[in-house]
């Protein structure tokens, strides 16, 4: 067992990561040891890179201990990288946490300078070009080969030309030492996708009023609908971030069914969320920014009042679903989107209102002719015991639910053949062959025999799978 990690005090006392535990608990017997848990650290890195969206939203982890954040057009709104710097140093010494920042023009220049800079230097450059090959964060195999070749800092590997040191120690040493000095293009993918939209409210003083935060989001929502106009598009998701002046924050959500952009719209649904929430909203020592984003947009055009006003049907239905999703939570409102499938169970999904909020045409039934599937459908099938002529007969008397009927008319059968192609094996399924049925007082069933007599079954059995109105 060897030490994985170690803090400043221990550190000051000779101990270092990689020591074996036996030599450690040797030189300090009163050693304080907690097992390590990767997991347990990933986490704390991730609720980390969380704070540190309030400086941008490109936040990229670099396990196990690093944090790679795009502040390009972001630093001025803190006076520059150095007041970026000492806000988030402030911030990280408030929750007890010890960090290194280092600003540089590549994500892996600034991963090597927060790791192994120990000396300050004129300029970006020249702490580079000091810095040892371990920097570059390749296998020990090849870093131990540097050495010995004579290249221990990244200015020996710049000195020298590409072409040999890829032909001796790989290509991935000379792209990886073009990307630490700037000299091939490098990006970060962070770990969240970007909204389409965002908006943003700094605040001098933080705000700790319920009140004032709603006035904000107010303001945040008129300018995302301006945007939004002019890209004649409309949001069906939009969140709200709080930040905290303590580091800590709160995410706001609301869905609608239909694209909107209209800033009263939203404003009632954020209201409608913060008055839902379980835990009230805390400003705690007040909120200093306040991040508005429009993860989906879709087009949205310009639509056509009625000629006596007011909103159309569908729009009308859309906000009372969006209100009711918002205060009781988007699964307790469903509705059903057909599928193309001829499985009569799998024909119908019931989804979240705010997502089937879009009006889908259904099959409709021949004028004057009877529908050919029931409205009422039992999941799963339920089992009953039929008198039928072998191998392929219609009904004659079933019994469901302890009570037997008669079948006085029947249509079919309806043969519908399972879908083999989604089984593993390829293999196909049992057939159905469904009969619409009524009984000696008029009450129609729709049933079905699981299965052929001889070549799929050898005694089929029969379930009630639906009933007509």
């Amino acid at each position: 067992m060897r030490l994985a990690a170690v803090d400043a005090a221990a550190q000051a006392l000779g101990l270092a990561p990689g020591l074996a535990l036996a030599d450690a608990r040797a030189r300090l017997p009163d050693l304080v040891v907690v097992d390590h848990d990767p997991e347990a650290d990933l986490r704390l890195l991730e609720r980390i890179a969380d704070i540190c969206d309030r400086y941008t939203p490109m936040v990229a982890l670099d396990p196990p201990d690093g944090l790679v954040l795009d502040i390009s057009g972001c630093a001025h709104l803190f006076g520059g990288e150095a007041g970026l710097i000492a806000d988030w140093e402030a911030l990280a010494a408030h929750l007890g946490l010890r960090v290194r920042p280092a600003p540089a023009a590549t994500p892996e220049a600034a991963q090597a300078l927060a790791r192994f800079q120990t000396v300050p230097a004129p300029d970006e450059q020249a702490a580079l070009r000091r810095l040892p090959v371990a920097a570059l964060r390749l296998s020990g195999e090849t870093v131990l080969a540097l050495r010995r070749a004579g290249l221990k800092t990244i200015g020996d590997l710049a000195a020298r030309a590409s072409a040999p040191l890829s032909a001796r120690f790989g290509e991935k040493t000379t792209a990886t030492l073009a990307r630490l000095l700037g000299m091939r293009d490098s990006r970060i993918v962070p770990r969240r996708p970007l909204p389409a939209l965002i908006v943003e409210r700094r605040f001098a003083e933080p705000i700790a009023r319920v009140e004032q935060v709603l006035t904000c989001l107010d303001d945040m929502s008129a300018e995302a609908g301006r945007a939004l106009e002019a890209r004649e598009a409309g949001g069906r998701r939009f969140a709200a971030r709080l930040f905290r002046s303590d580091g800590a924050w709160r995410d706001l959500r609301v869905e609608t069914g239909l694209p909107t952009r209209d800033p009263t719209v939203l404003a009632r649904l954020f209201r409608e969320r913060i008055e839902a929430l379980a835990d009230p909203l805390d400003p705690g020592f007040g909120f200093d920014l306040i991040r508005f984003a429009v993860p989906v947009i879709e087009p949205l055009a310009p639509s056509q009042l009625r000629l006596e006003g007011g909103a159309l049907a569908e729009g009308e239905l859309a906000a009372l679903l969006d209100r009711l999703g918002t205060r009781l939570g988007r699964g307790r409102f469903r509705r059903f989107r057909p599928r193309d499938t001829h499985v009569p169970e799998q024909a119908a999904l019931a989804l979240p209102a705010v997502i089937a909020a879009a009006p889908v045409a259904w099959p409709r039934p021949k004028a004057g002719e009877p529908p050919l599937r029931p409205l009422h459908l039992f999941d799963p099938p339920q089992s009953i015991e039929v008198m039928a002529e072998v191998p392929d007969g219609p009904p004659h008397r079933f019994r469901w639910r302890r009570a037997m009927h008669e079948v006085t008319r029947y249509e079919g059968p309806e043969r519908l053949a399972a879908e083999w192609w989604r089984r593993d094996d390829g293999t196909p399924g049992l057939t159905r062959d469904y009969y619409r049925v009524e009984d000696v007082r008029g009450r129609r069933f729709w049933i079905f025999r699981h299965g052929l007599y001889g070549s799929e079954a050898e005694h089929p059995g029969w379930y009630m799978h639906g009933l007509f109105a």
